[in-house]
């Protein structure tokens, strides 16, 4: 038996990195996948995958800024499988800068992408998961949500955003049987991290000595959107190799 049999789950960011893999692993795991991103060429190659693999997925265009692009995610989940179980709002960029070196514009890119568009989503699932009699929604924040780092002063103020609206959206849906927790990786082996200045990936470096790989996180977000975690909510799921023990 796979630990989501039966469950349909809507996953943000999922044509590439750690999206991916959750993608695929939820696939292996007996849920019928919804894979969301703005890189349509591999958001589509994912779905061949998962679909090669015998699992169920399909891919949308999903720009998590846009509320339409979520009305249409949500609805797609609904209408080709008969509800959503679960959303994971993974989909998220970052800005290797510090805070005099920020502009207005980026700053307010990072705030839509990472925190405009983990509200939009919840908002627009909550209606579905209340329908589906409750469900679980993850939220992948960061370590630097947690903790403040030099040279990444947008990004953590997006990330704490996200580990908060977690315990808020958890407290205001307990009694939906919707349950919503957060994930807090460390450098995890994939583009966006690779991208780091070569100063800010030293900062990085965990007591294991290495970036995690996606597989490491994505077992994690497995466990919160399966029922094995059901008497978690507004919780914090901290994968970093010992970073934050430091």
């Amino acid at each position: 038996m796979g630990r989501l049999d039966g469950k349909v789950a809507l996953i943000s960011g999922g044509a590439r990195g750690q999206g991916a893999t959750e993608a695929k692993l939820f696939a292996r795991e007996g849920a019928k996948v919804v894979l969301g991103d703005i890189r349509d060429a591999e958001g589509h190659q994912v779905e061949a995958a998962i679909r090669a693999a015998g699992g169920e997925a399909t891919y949308i265009h999903l720009d998590v800024t846009s509320d339409a692009d979520w009305v249409e995610a949500v609805g797609t989940a609904t209408n080709r499988y008969g509800k959503l179980d679960i959303l994971v709002n993974n989909a998220g960029i970052v800005l290797w800068k510090r805070l005099e070196e920020t502009s207005e514009a980026e700053w307010d890119h990072l705030m839509a992408v990472n925190a405009k568009g983990v509200f939009l989503g919840t908002k627009h699932a909550i209606p579905a998961l209340r329908r589906a009699g409750g469900g679980s929604i993850v939220h992948i924040s960061s370590t630097a949500g947690l903790r403040g780092s030099p040279g990444l002063a947008a990004y953590i103020a997006t990330k704490g955003a996200v580990r908060l609206l977690t315990k808020a959206t958890a407290l205001e849906h307990v009694q939906d049987n919707i349950r919503c927790n957060s994930v807090h990786p460390g450098g995890v082996d994939t583009p966006m991290v690779r991208d780091a200045p070569d100063d800010l990936a030293r900062q990085g470096r965990t007591p294991m000595g290495r970036r995690a790989a996606p597989e490491e996180i994505a077992y994690g977000v497995l466990y919160l959107a399966s029922d094995e975690s059901s008497f978690m909510t507004g919780s914090e799921m901290v994968i970093d190799g010992g970073r934050t023990a430091q």
